[in-house]
């Protein structure tokens, strides 16, 4: 577009003093219907399709599931929905979205990377008698600096066992 005489080329570092930060869509969850209806019509007319209802249980389960891989990962259901879908009703795989959040969660609730990190932290820390410093502590172990192995014991709620 610069090339084209389209966009200034000095205007994206004169746009870029002002940051705009946009959350996550887990946390506007008003927004999820809006962009459903969205990417239905959308899709809808690219693939002259008609679907003219979205039932509310589908709307619901839609709000009500975490998005980790944020509008991008909505985009694409709705896209993939509005292609399989056969009649004038869209057909979401709900049963997909609810089995994909079960796997990503673990038993208490943190996800799955988040438990095989506590376990192996733990491990490490057990096995360097809780010594986190020094070349045999267990931050060097797990090739951290100890302020950073301090900071994930504290996120992860690691605590040291009383004797």
């Amino acid at each position: 577009m610069v090339a084209e005489k389209k966009f200034r080329c000095d205007l994206y570092y004169r746009l870029n003093v002002v940051p705009i930060t946009l959350p996550p869509l887990r946390e506007r969850v008003e927004d999820i219907p809006l962009l459903v209806n969205f990417f239905a019509n959308k899709y809808t007319l690219r693939m002259r399709r008609s679907i003219e209802r979205i039932p509310s249980e589908t709307m619901a389960a839609l709000t009500a599931y975490r998005w980790p891989g944020n509008i991008r990962e909505l985009q694409n259901l709705i896209e993939r929905s509005v292609t399989l879908s056969r009649g004038s009703v869209l057909e979401v795989p709900i049963a997909k979205l609810r089995q994909s959040e079960k796997l990503a969660k673990g038993l208490n609730g943190e996800s799955k990377l988040e438990a095989v990190e506590r376990e192996h932290i733990l491990r490490v820390l057990q096995d360097s008698n809780w010594v986190m410093a020094g070349p045999a502590g267990a931050a060097a172990r797990l090739g951290l600096k100890r302020t950073t192995l301090n900071n994930r014991i504290r996120k992860l709620g690691i605590t040291r066992p009383r004797v």
